[in-house]
C-alpha cells in the first residue's frame, strides 16, 4: 500500500509541475545577485577536513565505534575553538549512550536565528567522504570565513554539527538535529531559517550522470552532474530563491532548486526535515547524494573521489547567502 501511495503522490506530482505555473514554481527561477565580497576558499584546507575525518580518525564514525564519533567531535570543536568560537556540547542520551552536537554562534545575541549545520556521523562502516565529510569540511570553512570577513548582519548564526543524522536513528526523535529543534522550541527562539550541508563535494561532466527522484524531470533539469542543488519544501521557496540567487552570484558552480512537497523521494533526506516539522522555512543544498554518486553509503566514498576546486566554488557561495539573508 505504501508503494501505490507513493506512486500517486509521485505521479499527482508530475501533473501539477508539468505545467507552465507548476514548473515556473518547481524551479523557482531567480537570477544571479550580485556581491562584493569575495571570500577565498582554501581548496587545500577542504581536503586536510576530509582526509582527517575519513582518514585520520582510525576508524568509522558511527555509534558501532562510539570513540571514533568522538574524536570526529573533537576534532570539529577544536578547529571552530580555533576559529575564535565557543563551542557548547548539546548532549542527548540514545539507548543509555550519551551523544552530542555541537553548537557555536556569529552574530548578535537575542537576534532572529539562521541554524546553519550538517552531520558528523556516517551510515555503517564506510569513510563516508561525501557524506557527510564534505559537509562538514564546508561548516568549518565557512565559521571561518566568519570570523575572517565580519559581516554585519541582523541575525545569528548558529553553527551546529549533528550526530546521528543516518540509520538506524533516521526519522526518529534521536536524530541530533531533532534534539537541536527541540531545543530551539524550548527556549522560545525566533527562527528565521535552516540552511542544511548534505554532501557537496561529488561532480560527474557525463551526460546522463545526474538521475531524478521522480520521471520527467530530466526534462527540467540538467541530467549532467556539474552543479549544486538548493531543496526546499512548499513552504520554503522564498528561502529557497534568496539562497539560490547568492549562491549564483558568488559561485562559478551552476546553481538548480527544487521547491515541492516532502513526500517526493529524497527532499527530506538530511537534518531539515525536523526543522519542517516545526513549520520552519528550511533548505538542502546537495550534490543530491545517490541520485548522482555511485559511492553513497559504500566503501566506495573516499576523500579522493570528490572535486575540491569545485567543492570550493559551492562554499563560496553558501557563505556569501548565509552572511547575507
Amino acid at each position: 500500500m505504501r508503494i501505490v501511495v507513493i506512486i500517486f503522490l509521485v505521479m499527482l506530482f508530475l501533473a501539477i509541475v508539468l505545467t507552465a505555473g507548476g514548473v515556473y514554481f518547481l524551479k523557482n527561477p531567480q537570477r544571479a545577485l550580485s556581491t562584493d565580497m569575495n571570500p577565498v576558499v582554501d581548496v587545500g584546507t577542504l581536503q586536510a577536513h576530509v582526509d582527517v575525518l575519513t582518514e585520520g580518525l582510525g576508524g568509522f564514525r558511527n555509534p558501532e565505534h562510539f570513540q571514533i564519533l568522538e574524536r570526529a567531535a573533537e576534532y570539529i570543536r577544536a578547529q571552530l575553538e580555533g576559529f575564535g568560537y565557543d563551542v557548547d556540547d548539546q548532549e542527548f542520551q540514545v539507548e543509555g549512550v550519551t551523544y552530542r552536537n555541537l553548537v557555536a554562534g556569529f552574530g548578535p545575541l537575542d537576534a532572529p536565528i539562521v541554524v546553519f549545520g550538517a552531520h558528523y556521523d556516517v551510515c555503517g562502516d564506510q569513510p563516508g567522504a561525501d557524506d557527510n565529510a564534505s559537509a562538514v569540511a564546508g561548516l568549518l570553512e565557512v565559521a571561518r570565513l566568519l570570523q575572517v570577513h565580519r559581516p554585519e548582519i541582523s541575525y545569528r548564526i548558529e553553527l551546529v554539527a549533528f550526530s546521528l543524522e543516518e540509520p538506524p536513528f533516521f526519522r526518529t526523535e534521536n536524530m541530533g538535529s531533532a534534539i537541536h529543534a527541540q531545543s530551539l522550541i524550548e527556549r522560545g527562539a525566533d527562527v528565521q531559517a535552516m540552511i542544511c550541508l548534505e554532501m557537496i563535494g561529488f561532480f560527474d561532466d557525463r551526460p546522463g550522470s545526474q538521475t531524478f527522484p521522480a520521471p520527467g524531470l530530466g526534462l527540467l533539469y540538467s541530467t549532467t552532474g556539474n552543479g549544486i542543488v538548493v531543496v526546499g519544501d512548499v513552504k520554503s521557496r522564498r528561502l529557497t530563491g534568496d539562497v539560490k540567487g547568492r549562491m549564483a552570484g558568488a559561485s562559478s558552480i551552476p546553481v538548480y532548486s527544487i521547491n515541492a512537497p516532502a513526500s517526493v523521494p529524497g527532499l527530506d533526506f538530511s537534518d531539515h526535515l525536523n526543522y519542517w516539522q516545526k513549520g520552519w522555512p528550511a533548505v538542502m543544498i546537495t550534490d543530491t547524494a545517490f541520485y548522482r554518486n555511485p559511492n553513497y553509503h559504500e566503501p566506495t566514498d573516499t576523500a579522493e573521489t570528490l572535486d575540491y576546486p569545485r567543492m570550493a566554488e559551492v562554499i563560496k557561495g553558501v557563505f556569501v547567502a548565509v552572511s547575507t539573508l
